[in-house]
């Protein structure tokens, strides 16, 4: 969309949820009642937002069985999309109706610099929950012996603010400053950047198209690992060839595994009491459908960020090269409030993918009742 200065003129949006400027624009550009849904529909984005995400974190205060390290990595992006629902939305929804900024220059920078550390903080959590559920599938045994180190997993989730702030924070603070001036017009709230194509490109490749990919090639390899290793471990159930007497045609030697074969899938030790390669395979097996559901599960995270981040990402480069001119302001708009929704669908798409999570969620919300036996039973991306 486009932005409209308290004297009606249009100027060319830019990156980051919190620079487009007011849907209602001048006095009369929508009919009330138009506005009257758009106010529910913006509330109802921040309820939704706010308490589903007050569910992942109250989950982890009484249930003690969730605080694992893969699992505080989606506290931290419940964090960061709780207070882009608590925080960013509310207070745009008086600017995006009325038109104007009416809350002063300092809070619209604090609002500015809010925002954009929140959506980037929810794109970067992204990010390491995907790299986590990668390592746990690819480097298995590694990956369970780091379970119990907490350090490693606090300076993770740090890591993922400082980044997220860097990436526009100094910038939204101190560009006017540097500039000598100021372009932003009173009544207005956007970020100085907000005509400097440049910066918003090498910008949103760090905030979107590296992320993007980052999950992209962490799905794939979770893929293609699953994958080999279900072709392994059909080559364990056949065994190795031998050849038939008078030089026929070999045949497997059931329950007999190729040296190859133990090379690329080893094999645990067994179980006393059990067949030989019985116990291992029953956890080979349990442990393969596991990463399975978690790569179901990483496939969704990648088609919903994707949905959500790639339309605005677009548009805003198209927009910055053509100075604002060849994208319609209601197509912004839209493009920019997938944004925020995906803050919202963040607490449904990642929690309620672990039944861990079911569990806890069914004691909060029907603790009279217990979490029914079904909810463990069965992953939400099956």
């Amino acid at each position: 969309m486009t932005a409209r200065t308290s004297m009606g003129s249009e100027l060319p949006a830019t990156n980051g949820s919190a620079d487009a400027a007011s849907l209602g624009g001048a006095e009369g550009a929508f009919p009330r009642h138009v506005l009257a849904i758009l106010a529910v529909l913006m509330v109802t984005l921040v309820v939704v937002t706010v308490l589903g995400n007050a569910l992942v974190i109250y989950a982890f205060k009484v249930d003690r069985s969730l605080r694992r390290q893969s699992n505080y990595f989606l506290l931290n992006l419940a964090v960061s999309d709780f207070l882009v629902g608590a925080f960013c939305i509310p207070f745009y929804i008086p600017y995006v109706l009325t038109g104007r900024w009416m809350l002063g220059r300092g809070l619209c920078k604090l609002w500015l610099v809010m925002d954009y550390l929140l959506c980037t903080a929810s794109v970067f959590n992204i990010v390491l929950i995907s790299y986590d559920r990668f390592l746990s599938v690819t480097r298995a045994v590694a990956y369970r012996a780091r379970q119990g180190a907490a350090n490693p997993a606090i300076l993770k989730m740090a890591a993922v603010w400082v980044l997220a702030f860097l990436l526009y924070g100094p910038a939204i603070i101190f560009w006017e400053w540097a500039v000598g001036k100021s372009r932003v017009p009173r009544g207005e709230c956007f970020a100085e950047f907000y005509y400097t194509w440049y910066f918003l490109l090498s910008a949103s490749t760090l905030e979107f198209f590296s992320p993007f990919v980052s999950v992209a090639f962490f799905n794939l390899s979770i893929y293609l690992n699953i994958r080999r290793r279900n072709r392994c471990w059909a080559d364990q159930a056949r065994g190795p060839k031998s050849p038939l007497p008078g030089g026929g045609a070999p045949i497997a030697e059931k329950g007999t595994v190729s040296a190859e074969t133990r090379l690329v899938c080893p094999r645990g030790p067994t179980p006393e009491g059990s067949p030989a390669g019985t116990g291992n395979r029953s956890s080979q097996n349990l442990r393969l459908s596991r990463d399975k559901k978690i790569a179901k599960s990483l496939a969704v995270i990648v088609c919903v960020f994707g949905v959500c981040w790639a339309p605005y990402t677009l548009l805003m480069i198209i927009r910055a090269a053509c100075s604002g001119r060849c994208v319609e302001r209601h197509w912004y708009e839209v493009t920019f409030w997938l944004l925020w929704l995906n803050s919202a669908i963040n607490p449904f798409l990642y929690p309620l993918c672990h039944s861990s999570f079911r569990r806890a969620f069914a004691k909060i919300l029907c603790p009279q009742r217990g979490a029914p036996q079904h909810l463990g039973e069965h992953h939400c991306c099956q």
